[in-house]
This record gives structure tokens, C-alpha cells and sequence, in this order.
């Protein structure tokens, strides 16, 4: 299991860049006004749900070219590093460690106050440190210091910038046990906290107040802005104003089984790609695990038990090679969302199953009760895949539509951001420099 933030206590920014390309022949881009200086900025995701359990994605800091890989968390705010400072539970790429450069946020600062949401924490002198500690809904934990640095970044206008954006400076992290972390150097939060690094970009002017993610088994693409977003054809409901911490959520919704309600309703869902699998509450587990086991009556297919991949596993004939050869045994899933016409997030048996090396089929959904996930429904990254996920936080706003996200850098007409040399700026400035063709 991925990270699965509940408790968000912090702050967090991040960003980087590689040549990135992407097909106009994908994505309408819509028209914005010529006067305002507003873009996007957009990322290749490298991981899968199986085997490897995560999204990664690589990213600059600071003046030189030294780049971290980050888990991706759209459950989250704070984005953290490992510092190159004696650790506890450090990441496990010692190559990527974060140098600090007398860079440390002061404990009155507006985003240190953010940060901490009692108000025991008081700073005793002015020069003090702004530490953060951030707790994950699956018991993990990061311990540090708030820093700020430069975000080198290509935008899809053609303009180059390089933000200063406050993050985490991480020294003493754990891990959820029997989970081990994966081997990236820290989590880039994609939350919509004051600290995430979307909210300060956005703050800055750079870009909209808008994130999104489209993943696939080869990895996919995360963008930051709203030029990605197509006219017309995306589905969308309204973020909870009730939400939990500063969680991408929404509702209710309604279970749908085989095209049919299943009279499972009323649930509020969490939408986090630092979560590998969906998780729902016990009861509504039990319910859907219930249609799928009734509708499997008759069809070849046994329990794996001995497949210790995921709690619920099935076998059948021979070895399975991959989805194609299982999924016409399964029925559709989907969650309608009952406030909002035709907002129904399809889950076909590809987003709720994975096929193991041992070639039998698993059951994708987890009970999070089980788990400690309290009374949270979360929409995890095996029900995220072949999707474009939207989370509009101008607009207060979850959006989604499916699409083949290995196409991105495949078909059409392609483009690429331009190379070059980036102006750093100091402060919470930036500057852009005209393409060079």
C-alpha cells in the first residue's frame, strides 16, 4: 500500500523538469486570454499499480541539475525530501539526499503558520526553525525542517521559470509495517493546502490553482495548471465542503454493479494516488465483495488463498498472462455520483483487479476499516488508471474522463517543451524567457 495521507499537518512544494513531450491530437487545449501569463507545466510518471505499488515522478531543485524521485500524493500537502542530515528511517536512495544552504524557513513565517494546526507550537525566538511533522493514514510519518528552493520549470507556453517554493527538509521518517517504502527520495504533496506546491505556484501567478494526473501500467503523465483540460467531454462533481483535512473528495454516491444500483449509497470518496488500491469501509465492502463472489457462482474460477498478494485472490484453469484473459468473468463497478447529473466514474474489471506473478486474479478493492482507515472510501490508483483526474481548486471542482494515458507521448502530432538555460530569481519571483527557436 502507497501512502494514504489522513492527517495533513504540513507543507509542501516541489517541481521539476525533463524534456517533456506531449500530442496535440490528445487533449483540446483551450484559448486563454493573450494579456495574462498563465500555463502549465506537465511531468512523466514512471510505476504501475503492480508490481511496483506506485507512481514516481523526477524533479529538480535548486540552481544545479540534481534531480529527486517522488511518490505522488494527491492525499497530501506537504511535499518532503530527504535531507543530507543523520536520519531515521532514511530513503533508501542515499544518492538523493537534499543539501540545505542556510535555506530554512523561520518559525513566524505565513506557510510555517499554515503548517501547524494547534496552537501549541510557539516560537520562542525569531530566527527560529519552522520544523513540520506529517502523519499518513497508514502510520507513516515525516519529521524535518521547512526550506525553500528553486523549482526550475518548462511551461507549455514555451517559457521557462523558477520559482522559490517552500518544502520539507525530511530527517526522521517510518514506514507502515509490513509496507516497505518505495525506493524514491520523498512524497511530492498534490493537496490543496496552503502549503502545497500548486496553491504557492498558483499564489505566485504562474499557473491556475489546478492539478491532475492521467495513470497507466507504463506510467503516465501529472500536470500542474488548467491547459490540459479538454472543452467539453469531462465529467465533474463538486468537492465535499465537508472534506476531511484538505482531501480531493466528494459525494454521495451510489454503487452500481453490472449496470444496475446495487443499493449501496451515501458514500463520501476520497480521490488519492498515494493509495494503490481502493479502500472502502467495512460494510460497504462486504457488500461489493458479496455481488462479485454471487456473481462468480458457475464460472471456473476458485479461491487462491495461497496467494498472498492481495486478501482475496482467485485461480482459474491455467495461469492467467493478464487482464484480457479474466476480465469477462467479472462485471462492471461504478460510482455515481447522485447529486450530479451523469458524474459516474466507470470501473470496469481492469480497475478493480491485477493479475500476479503467480497468474491468478486479486480483488483490488481493500477493506480499510481492516486497515485503520476509519470511515474513509478512497478511489485509489487501480481505479484511477486510463482516466484523466482533474481536481479544480478554483472552482471547487473533481473531473474525470477515460482515455488511453499511454498515448500522451505516442500519437498525433507531437511538441516538446523547450531546452535552455532558466533566470533564478530570488524571493518569490520569477521570471520567463521567450522559446528560442
Amino acid at each position: 500500500m502507497a501512502r494514504t495521507p489522513t492527517l495533513i499537518l504540513f507543507l509542501l512544494p516541489l517541481l521539476a523538469t525533463f524534456s517533456v513531450c506531449f500530442s496535440a491530437n490528445i487533449f483540446s487545449l483551450r484559448k486563454k486570454n493573450s494579456d495574462r501569463l498563465l500555463s502549465s507545466a506537465v511531468f512523466p510518471l514512471k510505476g504501475n499499480v503492480y508490481p511496483l505499488g506506485y507512481y514516481s515522478v523526477s524533479i529538480n531543485i535548486g540552481k544545479g541539475d540534481e534531480a529527486f524521485e517522488f511518490d505522488i500524493d494527491s492525499g497530501s500537502d506537504l511535499t518532503w525530501v530527504q535531507c543530507d542530515a543523520p536520519c531515521t528511517g532514511c530513503t533508501k536512495p542515499r544518492g538523493q539526499l537534499y543539501k540545505p544552504d542556510n535555506n530554512a524557513l523561520t518559525c513566524f513565517e505565513p506557510l510555517c503558520a499554515s503548517l501547524h494546526l494547534t496552537a501549541d507550537q510557539q516560537c520562542e525566538s525569531a530566527d527560529e526553525q519552522c520544523q513540520y511533522e506529517i502523519e499518513y493514514a497508514d502510520h507513516g510519518s515525516s519529521l524535518g525542517v521547512l526550506v525553500n528552493d528553486h523549482f526550475p520549470l518548462k511551461l507549455t507556453n514555451g517559457s521557462l521559470a523558477a520559482p522559490r517554493i517552500a518544502f520539507g527538509c525530511g530527517y526522521d521518517h517510518k514506514y507502515s509495517v509490513p509496507n516497505p517504502p518505495p525506493p524514491t527520495a520523498g512524497v511530492l504533496g498534490l493537496g490543496n493546502g496552503e502549503v502545497s506546491i500548486i496553491s504557492q505556484l498558483s499564489n505566485m501567478g504562474i499557473m491556475r490553482n489546478v492539478v491532475g494526473h492521467c495513470l497507466s501500467e507504463q506510467g503516465g503523465f501529472l500536470f500542474f495548471g488548467d491547459e490540459l483540460i479538454p472543452s467539453s467531454g469531462v465529467a465533474w462533481t463538486s468537492m465535499s465542503s465537508e472534506s476531511i483535512g484538505n482531501h480531493y473528495s466528494s459525494g454521495p454516491a451510489e454503487v452500481y454493479f453490472g449496470g444496475k444500483a446495487a443499493g449501496i449509497k451515501g458514500l463520501t470518496l476520497v480521490f488519492d494516488s498515494g493509495s494503490s488500491y481502493t479502500y472502502f469501509t467495512s460494510q460497504v465492502y462486504d457488500s461489493v465483495l458479496a455481488l462479485v463472489r454471487d456473481d462468480l457462482k458457475g464460472k471456473p474460477l476458485e479461491d487462491a488463498p495461497e496467494d498472498k498478494s492481495l486478501p482475496i485472490c482467485w485461480r482459474g484453469p491455467q495461469p492467467f498472462k493478464s487482464l484480457r484473459d479474466v476480465k469477462n468473468y467479472f462485471r462492471p463497478l461504478a460510482l455515481h455520483f447522485t447529486k450530479t447529473k451523469n458524474a459516474q466514474i466507470q470501473l470496469p474489471p481492469e480497475s478493480y483487479l491485477i493479475v500476479t506473478k503467480y497468474g491468478n486474479v486479486c480483488f483490488g478493492i481493500l477493506n480499510g476499516t481492516e486497515v485503520g482507515l476509519g470511515d474513509l472510501n478512497i478511489i485509489g490508483d487501480v481505479s484511477l488508471q486510463d482516466k484523466m483526474v482533474i481536481y479544480d481548486n478554483e472552482r471547487r471542482k473533481i473531473g474525470w474522463f477515460s482515455t488511453s494515458c499511454n498515448k500522451f507521448q505516442k500519437e498525433g502530432q507531437s511538441f516538446c517543451e523547450p531546452e535552455g538555460p532558466l533566470s533564478i530569481l530570488s524571493g518569490n519571483y520569477y521570471e520567463y524567457i521567450p522559446k528560442i527557436f
